[in-house]
């Protein structure tokens, strides 16, 4: 079993010359974001990752977290490295100084995410619930609700959760039956939540439920959804956990994976109504949940770059010191490092490239955030907002986090049949990727979210702005140094043809037939996402090319940006026209299937 190390160059690199981590430190609010500050958080966060938390990785997961007599009791060590996270100040990265935050760009501190859940993801779910849950109460909380909860919120002595999951309402949220009964100052809650990340568990002395429930007379569906905040125990007037709320954690899921993460049953008011106090206005809950949802999904998306690394890292150790048959070719010899095999080489490229295209996505969108919330031109920010946080945040969910599951099955692949034993830690990885897709709104989801709400509402303009910025860059990658260059420009410059052909396709469909563009979608986001990984590792490599040519850097860490790019470009990157032929050619014949043929 490999050790964690966290790719501190290769995130450098990409948060520097992808993502534009020197532009982002020039904004308003960021000033403190300095290389030398990044570089020493992303240092520290390593060490915590690398030391504490990655060693209770595979421990965690055979003893998974255990429910008895109404209290969760996590796997040893993981309290004790949570307080190490807590006191060490890490959750608070991203968050209003005034609120004991330290305001750092969400580039810098979704780049130190990553090295959590790559240390070990089970343990890293707890703080990435809580952060979505600050965030949805720094934007819409009151000034009250502020002042009790978010500076024990952002410190991390207390953590958050998203309910919003019932038996009969998973994707359909508005099929939500839990009830809010108004009563004087607040509201009475009663009514079951299942799947809740951390509901219950022994890191924090409070636990803060954000819940969505109907109030008497609110419409049906989503529309009639309201958001309230149950905390476990009620704030008492000095500011610490007071009486306990009527709420309790009934049981944990045995789940396929993430084994030490506490999946909770929820029932609240089983004694006549848990306290619980409004977000905001009534029936407007899935309005102000959309800001913890998106939180999350980027965060997930980061969980499904993660994996890869924590995968690849494996995969890699094991191919080196494996010793197994001889290599084709003219030299000959005896038993050979399996390394050397020609088909374990084209899967560890394939496990790499797709995981440096993964976090240079998935850091593009964290450091556009930054720009839509701090940028002093309007405009910018407008534009930002709709034609790439909105557009990519589907993108990441989904396609970084299809990308997790491939990578650690090629990781359990090239381990051969050791990676199916329990002890090596490759299954553990695979089974721990396999929720990413499904969990934060299936990648199904994001994929209807994405042609729907991202680009058939836009008439596709989004697209085309995406487009766009592609072409921006092809000239530039067409003429650098380098035999590679040129061809990766021709091979972007047709997968960007490819893509717009497809959003043409789409905006068509839809308008003759909805169900057929719903059927497009998914090929049409592996589309997107396959073309925004290709042209990101192609800046990637024209960046190392230019520190080559002066002779900044390390040459071999460069060179190797550069093969990275030229493999994704000439193996992975035609993929892309396979989607788009799914895309166009392939979702009619998923309509006209009825039920009764499947």
């Amino acid at each position: 079993m490999t050790d964690y190390r966290a790719p501190l160059d290769d995130m450098r690199f990409v948060m520097k010359q992808v993502a534009g981590l020197d532009y982002i430190n020039g904004l308003p609010g960021y000033e403190d974001a300095a290389p030398d500050l990044v570089d020493a958080v992303l240092e520290e966060a390593g060490k915590l990752a690398g030391e504490v938390i990655a060693p209770l990785n595979h421990s965690g997961d055979r003893e998974g977290s255990v429910f008895e007599n109404g209290v969760v009791r996590t796997p040893r060590g993981f309290r004790e490295a949570y307080h190490a996270y807590q006191e060490g100040g890490w959750n608070a990265l991203p968050f209003d100084p005034d609120y004991g935050g330290q305001g750092l760009p969400w580039l810098v501190a979704n780049a130190v995410q990553e090295m959590w859940n790559a240390a070990n993801m089970s343990f890293a779910l707890c703080p990435l619930l809580n952060q979505g849950a600050v965030e949805l109460l720094q934007s819409h909380g009151s000034p009250e609700q502020k002042e009790v909860y978010l500076a024990k919120m952002i410190s991390g002595e207390w953590t958050g959760t998203m309910n919003l999951t019932e038996p009969q309402a998973g994707t359909d949220v508005g099929a939500a039956r839990t009830r809010a009964e108004p009563n004087g100052d607040h509201y009475l809650i009663s009514g079951q939540k299942i799947y809740i990340t951390y509901g219950e568990h022994d890191f924090a002395e409070n636990v803060v439920h954000m819940v969505l429930a109907r109030t008497p007379d609110a419409p049906a569906g989503t529309r009639g959804i309201s958001l309230f905040i149950v905390p476990k125990f009620l704030p008492s007037e000095d500011g610490g956990p007071g009486p306990r709320n009527d709420l309790r954690c009934v049981s944990i899921e045995h789940k396929l994976g993430i084994k030490a993460s506490p999946t909770c049953v929820m029932a609240y008011g089983d004694s006549g109504g848990a306290i619980g106090y409004l977000v905001g206005e009534e029936n407007r809950g899935m309005e102000y949940m959309f800001t913890m949802m998106n939180n999350a999904r980027l965060s997930v998306g980061i969980q499904g770059v993660a994996i890869a690394e924590r995968s690849y890292q494996q995969a890699l150790a094991y191919a080196r010191q494996r010793v197994q048959g001889r290599a084709f070719g003219p030299a000959g010899g005896g038993a050979v490092p399996i390394i050397e095999h020609q088909d374990v080489k084209r899967m560890l490229l394939t496990m790499k490239a797709y995981t440096e295209a993964a976090r240079a996505l998935a850091y593009y969108t964290a450091a556009a955030i930054d720009i839509a919330h701090a940028d002093p031109d309007a405009e910018l920010r407008r534009r930002t907002e709709t034609e790439v946080v909105d557009l990519l945040i589907p993108v990441v969910k989904a396609w970084c986090t299809d990308i997790g599951c491939e990578v650690a099955s090629l990781g359990v692949q090239v381990h051969g049949g050791m990676g199916f034993i329990e002890e090596t830690g490759a299954a553990q990885h695979f089974r721990d990727a396999r929720i990413t897709p499904i969990y934060e709104g299936t990648n199904g989801v994001q994929a209807l979210d994405l042609i729907g709400r991202k680009i058939l509402r836009l008439d596709g303009a989004p697209a085309r702005a995406f487009s766009a910025r592609v072409r921006d860059d092809l000239a530039a990658i067409h003429s650098a140094e380098g035999e590679a260059f040129k061809p990766m420009a021709e091979s972007l410059m047709h997968c960007a043809d490819t893509f717009d052909r497809a959003t043409d396709w789409l905006l068509d469909a839809n308008r003759a037939d909805p169900r057929e563009a719903a059927a497009g979608a998914s090929p049409y986001l592996r589309l997107l996402g396959t073309l925004a990984g290709g042209w990101l590792l192609a800046k990637s490599a024209l960046a190392a090319a230019r520190a080559r040519a002066g002779a900044n850097g390390s040459a071999e860490f460069l060179d190797r940006k550069i093969a990275t790019a030229r493999f994704y470009m000439t193996n992975l990157l035609p993929l892309a026209e396979a989607a788009a032929s799914a895309s166009i050619h392939g979702s009619r014949a998923v309509v006209d299937v009825e039920e009764a043929a499947l």
